[in-house]
C-alpha cells in the first residue's frame, strides 16, 4: 500500500514536471482570447530585459505611391508549406535555404498567411512564468519574428529539434534556432517593408 502511494506521488510529480517543461518550451498560445494583453506584457518585459524596442520602426511602405513588394518580389520571402513541414527562404528572389519546421498540431493549426511581418521582432525572450526551456541564454522563443497577433516564426528549444518536420506546435512556426537567427537577421537588415511571410497548406 505504501509503495503504491509513493509510486502514484512520483508519477504525479513526473507528470507535473513534464507539463511545466512543455509549457516552457512553447509558452505562447496565439489562440488565447487575451493574447493582446499577453503580448503587451511580453513587450514590456523584453524592453526591460534588453533595453531594446520590441518593434522594428520601418513603415515607409505605407506612404502612398511607394512601390510595394510581395512574395519573391521582396528582398526577404519565407514560404512555409504546412503539408511538407518545410520552409523556403528566398533572398532577393533566389532560394537560399530550405528548413524543417513545426507548425501547429491539429487542434491548434497554424492559419494561412500571406503578408508582411507585423514589426514585432525579438532576439531573446525568457518567460517569467515558465523560465525553463532556455536556449543559450535567449529564452524559450529565440529570434522571434511575429506575423500577426501571437503567431510568430521563432527558434525552439533543443528537446523540440527532433520533432522539426512534424506539426506539433501550439500554432507558431518553430525553427531550429540557427535558422531562426538567419531569418530574424535578414528581416532586421532589409526591414518589414521588404519582407514577406507566406504560410500555406
Amino acid at each position: 500500500m505504501k509503495a503504491t502511494a509513493i509510486f502514484i506521488f512520483l508519477s504525479f510529480v513526473s507528470l507535473a514536471f513534464a507539463s511545466a517543461e512543455t509549457a516552457a518550451l512553447d509558452e505562447l498560445n496565439p489562440f488565447d482570447p487575451n493574447i493582446e494583453k499577453t503580448l503587451e506584457e511580453m513587450d514590456s518585459f523584453y524592453q526591460e530585459d534588453t533595453g531594446l524596442s520590441p518593434f522594428i520602426a520601418n513603415t515607409f511602405w505605407e506612404i502612398p505611391g511607394t512601390p510595394q513588394c510581395r512574395q519573391a518580389g521582396c528582398a526577404v520571402w519565407i514560404q512555409v508549406v504546412k503539408s511538407t513541414q518545410r520552409a523556403y527562404l528566398y533572398v532577393n528572389g533566389i532560394l537560399q535555404y530550405e528548413w524543417l519546421v513545426s507548425t501547429g498540431a491539429r487542434r491548434s493549426g497554424t492559419p494561412n498567411f500571406d503578408t508582411r511581418p507585423n514589426g514585432r521582432v525579438y532576439d531573446a525572450y525568457m518567460s517569467r512564468k515558465f523560465p525553463g526551456g532556455d536556449y543559450n541564454g535567449l529564452g524559450n522563443m529565440p529570434y522571434a519574428v511575429f506575423i500577426s497577433g501571437g503567431f510568430a516564426i521563432h527558434g525552439t528549444g533543443k528537446s523540440n529539434w527532433p520533432k522539426l518536420g512534424t506539426a506539433v506546435s501550439h500554432g507558431c512556426v518553430r525553427l531550429h534556432p540557427n535558422n531562426a537567427f538567419i531569418f530574424n537577421r535578414l528581416v532586421r537588415q532589409y526591414g518589414v517593408a521588404n519582407s514577406w511571410v507566406t504560410v500555406q497548406p
